[in-house]
């Protein structure tokens, strides 16, 4: 069950981070709501997921996963270029999240 809250606080994150440009600067109410709402349930579900998760590992899942997911969305709808190196410094990340699972869980 924790890795289904851990699941859920990223996708809120990500929520959360692809609203902040609609932000205009914390100006535009709703999607300042969204943006505050969003952070809101994904650090509430966060601190229930590392009940049972360890911090570390957790914090590498949300971390590497909401960065590559936000690079993602910013080059499919916020037309963000997307090189061989944001590429490569991704694969990096995923690369550390895998290792950190890996010598995490003892």
């Amino acid at each position: 069950m924790a890795y289904v809250l851990l699941s859920i606080a990223i996708a809120a994150e990500v929520l959360a981070t692809s609203l902040l440009k609609s932000t205009a600067g914390f100006t535009r109410l709703w999607p300042t709501l969204g943006c505050v709402g969003g952070y809101l349930v994904a650090f509430v579900l966060l601190s229930q997921a590392v009940k049972e998760i360890p911090v570390g590992v957790a914090y590498a899942l949300w971390s590497g996963l909401g960065t590559a997911t936000i690079v993602a969305i910013g080059a499919v709808f916020l037309g963000e270029p997307v090189g061989a190196v944001k590429l490569a410094g991704i694969g990096l990340i995923i690369a550390g999240v895998i290792i950190v699972n890996l010598t995490g869980a003892h």
